[in-house]
């Protein structure tokens, strides 16, 4: 199999951001360990951003092979390729970013990110599974 070489510099980018969440996963133990002081909410929230980062890049990565299987082109094979990946970075944001100062017991505006980021994703989805269906 021949990866384009946008999947390949997408794929790249991906690999080496999975980095970033091998650091939050040291992050979220060091507060399960007591290691770090967190709210109840933000351990939630932090768990949760640490989960969606994670899966949000694999399927980031699977989607730049889906992508070159499909015949979208143009715009089309940019959403397709790009949006999957952006949402990898709004979902999780909006989760850390949102209860990042010291002590939160609530989020804040940047909780938009999630619901920003899932619709991403969702149109980023829709048009790969539609692409693939496609031919």
């Amino acid at each position: 199999m021949v990866l384009s070489d946008s999947s390949r510099v997408l794929a790249a980018i991906l690999i080496l951001s999975l980095v970033t969440v091998e650091l939050g996963g040291v992050f979220v133990l060091l507060i399960v360990g007591g290691r770090r002081v967190a709210t109840p909410l933000q351990l939630t929230f932090f768990r949760a951003g640490h989960a969606h980062a994670g899966v949000l890049l694999i399927l980031g990565l699977v989607a730049q092979v889906l992508v070159d299987a499909t015949t979208l082109t143009g715009v089309w094979e940019w959403v397709a390729r790009a949006l999957i990946p952006i949402a990898a970075l709004l979902l999780p944001g909006g989760f850390f970013l949102s209860v990042a100062r010291s002590g939160a017991t609530s989020a804040n505006r940047l909780k938009i990110l999630i619901p920003t980021g899932a619709v991403v994703l969702a149109i980023g989805l829709v048009t790969l599974g539609v692409g693939l269906l496609a031919g």
